[in-house]
């Protein structure tokens, strides 16, 4: 046994190591799942493929997904995020244009200064 001498530093160290490791490998092994059940460019019978090299293979599978997958992964992610982001605007009724007339009222009332109106504007746009 590597780890006869009883509970030592090392042997935490170990542990700690093995276990952080474990645990980014099944976040990995998830944003794969969700990423790949999420695409609509490939057929179920690639999607089987992959879930089949995903089991056979746990580590060096999801290692080869985000290696060959990489770039569509994150403009999928992207388009995903804007989908997200304009719906919750349609829903809350957020616009620019509503906020810079808000900002714009603001102004003209004396609420907030000039340089506080450039900050505020430069972050809507």
């Amino acid at each position: 046994m590597p780890f006869e001498g009883g509970f030592t530093f090392a042997n935490f160290l170990a542990d700690a190591l093995a276990i952080f490791f474990f645990v980014v490998w099944f976040w990995l092994l998830v944003v794969v799942f969700g990423d790949l059940f999420r695409r609509h460019d490939i057929s179920g019978w690639a999607k089987a493929l992959w879930v089949i090299g995903l089991v056979l293979f746990p580590y060096l599978g999801v290692f080869a997904y985000m290696i060959t997958q990489s770039a569509g992964m994150a403009e999928r992610d992207a388009q995903r995020a804007q989908r997200v982001r304009s719906e919750l605007q349609r829903v809350a009724g957020f616009s620019v244009a509503d906020e810079l007339t808000k900002l714009d009222q603001l102004r003209a009332s004396g609420s907030i200064t000039s340089a506080e109106y450039a900050r505020l504007r430069g972050r809507l746009v």
